[in-house]
């Protein structure tokens, strides 16, 4: 299996620095974890803390200093749950949206030039790679 583990290697890096790149297009100001912690609050929020760091796969006192760094920049705000009074939920912010939706645009304009730069042929076989890697990462097995 030595070609094998050597397309896992190879495969395993690449994805690593696309994904270093792009959070590079982000500027400056956010960590790669706060940058995750604010995404998955637009996707799944307004979420209970214990709910996020179950989500971000962190410790809850991180959570809390994650959130408490948002919340200072107004990118996210803790709310009462109007259901029950003693829950406090975290949402974004309007700033907090437009932030996320200037991540993506920086990160969708950087890897579109990329992309236009290769030739028809490696367009179609990224495209087909594509393909490849979604099936890699669908939910769990």
């Amino acid at each position: 299996m030595p070609e094998q583990d050597e397309l896992v290697g190879r495969l395993r890096w690449s994805v690593a620095r696309l994904a270093r790149l792009l959070r590079q297009q982000d500027g400056p100001g956010l960590t790669p974890t706060t940058t995750a912690t604010l995404a998955t609050i637009a996707r799944d929020g307004p979420l209970t803390l214990g709910d996020l760091a179950s989500a971000e796969q962190v410790a809850p006192p991180t959570i809390t200093k994650v959130v408490a760094k948002l919340e200072a920049a107004g990118l996210v705000e803790r709310r009462t749950d109007p259901d029950d009074g003693r829950v406090r939920t975290v949402r974004l912010t309007a700033k907090g949206r437009r932030q996320l939706e200037t991540n993506r645009s920086r990160r969708s304009a950087w890897l579109r030039e990329r992309v236009a730069a290769l030739s028809p042929e490696d367009r179609a076989r990224l495209h087909d790679a594509v393909d490849v890697l979604e099936k890699l990462t669908e939910g769990p097995r």
